[in-house]
C-alpha cells in the first residue's frame, strides 16, 4: 500500500489531497458513512451486492464537494497506466474504434472534508491536477503526518487538525489507519486538557506535551485559541494484509468509527460527514472468527491512535483568514 499527499498553501489556499494506492490489481474494499453531511463518490460501488469487489485507489480530499474533482485526476492517471476494472479488449486487441490497448475503468471512491476559505480564498480548493499530483507522490512506508495532504486545512474542535496514522499488529495480520482529522467535536477532554486519545497511545506514537499543574489556566488558553465553529468532517482509510471479503471490509470500516468516537467528542453530528473506507490487500490468509474479531479490535485501536497522532503532529498555521493554533503550541504556551 502506498500513500501520497499533495497540498496548496499560500495565495489564499490551505487545502490538499491524500491518496491511498494498493497494487495494480487493487484491493478488496468496503465503506461506512456515519456523518450527517457526507461528501462522497462511488461509495455505492462498495456495496457487497454490486459487481466490483476491488478498488484501485481511495482519495481523501479537502475542498468539500468541489474537492471530489481530485478523484477524477487520480482516475484519469490510473487509466493511462492501464490500472482499473477491465471493460473491453485485452492488450493488443482492437476495439470498436480500431484502437488497441487495455480498456479499463479505475474504481476510485473518495470522501472530502470541509476546509473552504481557511486559506482566505473560498475558490482555492483541490482539483484534478492536485489529485494526480498526490497519486504521483505516493510512496511505500510510513506516511507523512500533520499539516499535509487532505489534512492541510483541517481543524478539530477549533484547533489545528491534520493527517495521522497508526498500525496495530495481530497474529492474523496488520491493520493500518490513516485519518484526516477535521472534526466539529474536540479531541481534548474539557475537564483536564488531556487528549481523549492520550491513554491509548503507545511507544510507537507521538508523545503528548506535559500538562501544567494549573489546569484552569490551560483550559482557558485552549478555549481562547479555538477558532469559531464551521462545517467539518473526519474521513479515513483502514487497511489490512489479511484476506477479507467486501462484507468484512465494510465491518472493519464500521468499527473504525468506534475508534474515532474514543478520540473525538462528539462524532457523527449534522455538520460532520464522517466516512471510513477499509481495504484488504489479501496478502495473508483469511482469518477465522476469532481472528476477524482481533482485526476489528485492532482497527478501532489504530484509528484512535491515528487521531491522537494527527493532533500532536499538527502545527500552528497563519493565513489571510486567521491563525489556527495547534494543541501542542497552546499547551506549551
Amino acid at each position: 500500500m502506498r500513500v501520497g499527499h499533495a497540498q496548496r498553501i499560500g495565495d489564499g489556499a490551505l487545502t490538499g489531497t491524500t491518496v491511498v494506492v494498493p497494487g495494480p490489481d487493487g484491493a478488496v474494499a468496503g465503506v461506512d458513512v456515519r456523518g450527517g453531511g457526507p461528501g462522497t463518490r462511488e461509495t455505492d460501488a462498495l456495496d457487497p451486492r454490486t459487481l466490483v469487489d476491488r478498488v484501485h485507489a481511495v482519495v481523501l480530499s479537502g475542498g468539500s464537494a468541489y474537492g471530489l474533482a481530485a478523484a477524477s485526476g487520480v482516475t484519469d492517471a490510473l487509466g493511462e497506466q492501464g490500472v482499473g476494472f477491465p471493460v473491453g479488449p485485452g492488450p493488443g486487441e482492437a476495439g470498436a474504434s480500431g484502437a488497441t490497448g487495455s480498456w479499463v475503468v479505475p474504481i476510485v471512491p473518495a470522501a472530502v472534508v470541509f476546509d473552504l476559505g481557511r486559506g482566505g480564498d473560498f475558490r482555492a480548493r483541490p482539483d484534478a491536477a492536485l489529485g494526480a499530483a498526490a497519486l504521483a507522490a505516493a510512496v511505500e512506508g510510513p506516511s507523512a503526518q500533520g499539516v499535509v495532504g487532505a489534512g492541510t486545512g483541517a481543524l478539530v474542535g477549533g484547533l489545528k487538525g491534520g493527517v495521522g496514522t497508526a498500525s496495530e499488529a495481530t497474529p492474523h495480520g496488520t491493520v493500518t489507519a490513516l485519518c484526516v482529522v477535521n472534526a466539529a467535536g474536540s479531541a481534548v477532554d474539557p475537564r483536564t486538557g488531556e487528549l481523549w486519545a492520550a491513554r491509548h497511545l503507545t511507544a510507537d506514537d507521538a508523545v503528548p506535551p506535559a500538562l501544567p499543574d494549573d489546569r484552569t489556566e490551560l483550559l482557558g488558553r485552549l478555549a481562547a485559541a479555538a477558532a469559531p465553529p464551521t462545517l467539518n468532517t473526519t474521513i479515513g482509510a483502514v487497511w489490512t494484509d489479511a484476506t477479507l471479503s467486501v462484507a468484512q471490509c465494510s465491518k472493519l470500516a464500521a468499527v473504525a468509527h468506534s475508534g474515532l468516537a474514543r478520540a473525538v467528542r462528539p462524532t457523527h453530528g449534522m455538520t460532520d460527514g464522517d466516512t471510513f473506507f477499509a481495504l484488504s490487500t489479501t496478502e495473508r490468509p483469511a482469518p477465522d472468527l476469532a481472528g476477524l474479531q482481533a482485526l476489528l479490535t485492532a482497527g478501532a485501536d489504530a484509528v484512535t491512535r491515528a487521531v491522537g497522532n494527527a493532533v500532536l503532529a499538527a502545527e500552528t498555521v497563519t493565513t489571510a483568514a486567521g491563525t489556527y493554533r495547534s494543541y501542542r503550541d497552546v499547551v506549551t504556551g
